[in-house]
């Protein structure tokens, strides 16, 4: 917008300068001719008087010299026996135009070498024309027209330049409010909610700056809001959670007892986890920082040892692969907890008893894949699962699960994908981009990464046992 001012402010003053100043330069020219030829008739008109009283050639060129422009000035007398003319002066002119200007009894000009001959008739006291030539250089005739160019050349660049600075500091005051504009909604949609922008500038901007700081104003609320409703649909959990403690607690010993009571403790952590979240100011949504994170296969085989005792009262068979070794990624321990929680309740939510199960990490160069797959019979619709994923919910499915899986990948620049897996049933890949840059390219194929075989299958070579014990 700023550049556009200024070219539209070259443009119009550029027009306006050119209309006023080639006419104005013209006149001048016209001007300084008209001058030099008025000079000329009036030396022309100082000779008339001596020649009315006498035609002596010496009395002339007495008066011819003492009017100071001699060389300049010539007198062209008709010759008293009718041969001719008898001449005063240096004659410039061609002895024709003479004797038109005698004939006609009207001055004219006539263009000699270096400049112009302005040719005076002058009615002697005999009845006969006498031709006064008085010579007008170009000097003359152009004297001042140059100055008064350059002063015109001067006054349209300065009126030019003047109005493209005035323009550009219009162009600055109203591009400045609309880049705070843009950078307080970068700020707001990178979930610093503290970001409001002045309101100054024209009218229209200054209105929309009011509009954005309302907006944001009324986000931080709505915000808020929720997090007071999270936070209180949370706390009434644990009136259920206190009574579920205190029977779990009556249970006794033995293994099915202690993973109750521990399942019981887990689940206040999360309440309490809810409620903490939700009562903070700031967005959860935020990146990780430098050196945040976990071990993705620490978190796999905890999660995998909490779900195996449910697993082995259903008579599953289950296997964990690559979690042998450290798999550091830029999601916090909590986040993947969930996000595998999800999955794996999933699993045992929509197959029947029996079926399979498996979860495997795999460590490529630029990013994690985590694949959490089954024998059961499968998913015919991902897309749909997917977008019950982001909310929908249906079939007395809330919706949350995958919507939990897809903002954890998606929070690091990955995604997630569904397809079938190698047991015959559903495979759900989180694809988690190491360098947390939200939308990094994935380079998939490329050495080192996790290259893909077909919709939902991955290479042989990444899955070097896939039979279940």
């Amino acid at each position: 917008m700023r550049w556009a001012l200024v070219k539209v402010s070259l443009a119009v003053t550029a027009m306006v300068v050119i209309a006023f100043a080639v006419p104005l330069g013209l006149v001048i020219r016209e001007m300084a001719r008209d001058r030099a030829f008025s000079n000329a008739e009036r030396e022309a008109a100082a000779l008339a008087p001596a020649l009315s009283i006498t035609t002596d050639r010496d009395q002339l060129e007495r008066v011819v010299a003492s009017t100071g422009s001699d060389t300049a000035m010539a007198v062209h007398l008709p010759a008293g026996d009718g041969s001719g003319v008898l001449g005063i002066g240096r004659r410039r002119t061609a002895a024709e135009d003479i004797a038109a200007v005698r004939e006609l009894g009207r001055a004219s000009t006539s263009a000699v070498p270096g400049g112009s001959a302005l040719l005076q008739p002058v009615a002697l006291s005999t009845g006969e024309i006498a031709v006064v030539e008085v010579f007008v250089p170009e000097s003359e005739v152009t004297n001042g027209v140059g100055t008064a160019w350059a002063v015109l050349a001067a006054v349209g660049t300065a009126l030019v330049l003047g109005s493209v600075a005035v323009a550009d500091r219009l162009g600055v005051r109203m591009v400045r409010p609309a880049r705070r504009l843009v950078e307080g909604a970068h700020e707001l949609g990178e979930g610093k909610l503290g970001a409001r922008v002045p309101e100054e500038g024209p009218t229209e901007l200054r209105l929309a700056a009011v509009a954005f700081n309302s907006m944001a104003d009324q986000v931080v609320q709505l915000l808020a809001n929720e997090r007071e409703l999270a936070a209180d649909l949370s706390h009434r959990l644990r009136t259920p959670l206190t009574v579920l403690r205190l029977n779990a607690a009556s249970l006794g010993d033995g293994p099915a007892a202690e993973q109750t009571r521990a399942a019981v403790e887990q689940l206040e952590r999360e309440v309490d986890t809810i409620i903490r979240t939700a009562r903070e100011a700031k967005p959860q949504t935020a990146a990780a920082g430098p050196g945040a994170g976990c071990d993705a296969a620490e978190v796999v085989r905890e999660r995998m040892a909490f779900w195996s005792a449910l697993a082995e009262d259903e008579g599953r068979k289950w296997r964990v692969a690559g979690a042998d070794r450290p798999v550091r990624i830029p999601v916090a321990r909590a986040d993947l907890a969930a996000a595998l929680d999800a999955l794996l309740g999933n699993v045992f939510r929509h197959t029947p008893e029996g079926t399979a199960f498996a979860v495997d990490v795999h460590n490529g160069d630029d990013a994690v894949i985590v694949l959490v797959s089954d024998a059961g019979p499968g998913i015919p619709d991902p897309e749909a699962a997917m977008a019950r994923g982001r909310g929908s919910g249906s079939d007395g499915s809330t919706g949350l699960g995958l919507d939990i899986v897809r903002r954890l990948a998606e929070s690091t620049g990955g995604d997630v994908r569904i397809g079938s897996s190698v047991l015959g049933g559903t495979e759900v890949r989180i694809w988690i981009q190491l360098d947390g840059r939200e939308g990094a390219p994935r380079r998939r194929g490329h050495r080192g990464t996790v290259r893909r075989r077909g919709p939902g299958r991955l290479l042989p070579a990444l899955h070097r046992s896939r039979s279940l014990p």
